[in-house]
């Protein structure tokens, strides 16, 4: 089983009924879900919890950490965000979904400002599979389509992808790289745009698929850390 912790400020949950009544568990609870039903090891942890949920042994019990935010980012403790960015150079998978795009672990994994346009305006969004044979990509169509989602359109600044699976149409006419996949250290990230708060996108059974898929691919390979520093040759040096 991987070991998933999904990490969400709450705080859309607490302020907006609709949200509430979207998501009664919050978004990481409807998150741990459906991960759990796929046979996952799964907690979750908020902002409000001491050291935001993410202490070090949390971390290190981590294999896989999933990250929704919002109107929090700047409340996040550097102190934390750079606990979880060494966690991720060391092999954790993280997995930034929607506005996480804004966190401080996602702009400093990228060394952009990850900006970017949006509108809300409950317009119908379809995400086009574009690599279908990355593992993220498993079990799906030629697209995911969804009724109504927030738009965040072009230009994104982010770096180019190690490899983009998904790119999102809007309605109103913009396009987006909404799945954006990037090796970091010994670890891996994904970036997966859908899931603003006010709609049920989480209950998607495509999305939670490319999720579930994302957890996998992000799990820890296992492999060794490099050695680096002053190194003795191999072979003699000069040797006849």
């Amino acid at each position: 089983m991987i070991k998933v912790t999904v990490w969400n400020e709450n705080r859309h949950e607490q302020k907006n009924p609709v949200v509430k009544d979207i998501y009664p568990k919050g978004i990481h609870g409807a998150i741990q879900e459906f991960l759990e039903k796929a046979g996952h090891d799964v907690n979750t942890a908020t902002l409000d919890e001491a050291q935001h949920g993410l202490t070090e042994d949390v971390l290190n019990n981590t294999d896989v950490l999933v990250w929704w935010g919002h109107l929090a980012h700047d409340e996040v403790e550097d102190e934390i965000v750079n606990k979880v960015y060494q966690r991720v150079l060391d092999g954790m998978g993280l997995l930034v979904l929607h506005s996480g795009h804004f966190s401080k672990i996602f702009k400093k994994l990228m060394g952009t400002s990850c900006d970017l346009k949006w509108r809300e305006a409950d317009e119908k969004e379809r995400i086009w599979i574009v690599n279908p044979s990355h593992p993220i990509a498993n079990g799906l169509g030629e697209y995911i389509e969804l009724e109504k989602e927030e738009m965040y359109g072009e230009h994104f600044d982010i770096p180019a992808p190690d490899d983009l699976v998904f790119v999102s149409w809007f309605e109103g006419g913009e396009v987006f790289r909404s799945g954006a996949a990037y090796n970091r250290g010994k670890g891996k990230v994904f970036y997966f745009r859908p899931g603003h708060e006010t709609y049920p996108t989480y209950y998607n059974e495509d999305v939670q698929k490319v999720i579930t898929n994302a957890v996998s691919f992000l799990a820890p390979s296992g492999s060794e850390t490099p050695k680096y520093g002053n190194a003795k040759p191999l072979e003699a040096i000069g040797a006849k």
